[in-house]
């Protein structure tokens, strides 16, 4: 039977956790004094992630089982909007137009998959047609900011020989800009289309949305000549589910519902240093930025 990681993240990680709910045939090993620990077993991954998860209840640890082979992954695909900053652009620019409950509420039925995401991109932009330009740099110096351990994931990865690439469902303005500030590689988005000085309602087509983060993941195995075993892609949404599920390691973030339940690894209470964690890195591995 393959052997099998039992990753825990979460406060006072070891110390806390009672040793009924670990493995009986490993050693612990510290990830992350205080923070992080992982333990090799040999048995049925399901049952164990699931005892562990069993203490989990009210007590903030993100409990994770992932095969023990191929741990470190040469390529990172990641979500931007909630996954590597915290806001969703798209609704922060609905802000300034006054229509940000509007706006939101269909965002959030696209990421909960309830509605078509090129339609309800399509439909949100369509509302935003006259907002100034000037908009778009307001929205970005003042709503977004970097998730924490961003920098750090990326350079990490970066610093072991992986390629790191963001893809989202917004706007090429934001993700030039957060993949610049974040260090990823390079950077995937569909186009606001302006007339020089405020946006006409419309975006270029075709729109990046689930089917295209696919094909960027399939695109870059194939550029690299790297198995699908070789990559992680980390997500919140319905349209990230494609991508989820085809990498080596897909991990569904502070994510909802649809994508925490499909997904095989999830973090809900810790930053983006957990995705570090499930691939082994230590503290002293992680390169601070």
């Amino acid at each position: 039977m393959p052997r099998g990681i039992l990753n825990v993240t979460g406060p006072q990680a070891l110390a806390a956790f009672p040793t009924t709910y670990l493995p009986d045939n490993g050693v612990p090993v510290v990830l992350a004094k205080g923070r992080a620990f992982e333990i090799g077993f040999d048995g049925d991954f399901a049952r164990v992630r699931d005892a562990a998860r069993g203490f989990n209840v009210g007590r903030g640890f993100d409990i994770n089982v992932v095969p023990a082979e191929n741990r470190r992954k040469r390529l990172l695909i990641a979500d931007m909007d909630s996954t590597i900053i915290g806001c969703e652009c798209l609704d922060e620019l609905a802000d300034m137009a006054g229509l940000k409950p509007q706006i939101a509420a269909i965002t959030e039925r696209a990421m909960k998959g309830e509605i078509e995401f090129e339609a309800a991109l399509r439909q949100r932009v369509a509302m935003l047609k006259g907002l100034p330009l000037a908009a778009l740099e307001r929205t970005y110096h003042e709503r977004v900011r970097l998730n924490p351990g961003a920098k750090e994931l990326v350079a990490t990865m970066k610093a072991h020989g992986a390629r790191t690439l963001l893809v989202s469902g917004g706007f090429t303005y934001f993700t030039s800009r957060v993949a610049k500030e974040a260090g990823f590689d390079e950077h995937q988005a569909n186009i606001l289309l302006d007339d020089g000085k405020v946006l006409t309602g419309e975006v270029a087509e075709p729109i990046l949305g689930r089917a295209a983060k696919l094909a960027a993941l399939e695109y870059d195995v194939k550029k690299l000549g790297i198995d699908f075993a070789d990559t992680l892609a980390v997500g919140d949404g319905a349209n990230d589910l494609a991508m989820i599920a085809r990498a080596g390691l897909g991990v569904a973030y502070h994510a909802k519902p649809i994508v925490a339940e499909a997904a095989a690894a999830r973090i809900d209470h810790s930053d983006l240093t957990a995705l570090l964690y499930l691939q082994g890195y230590r503290d002293d591995e992680i390169v601070l930025k």
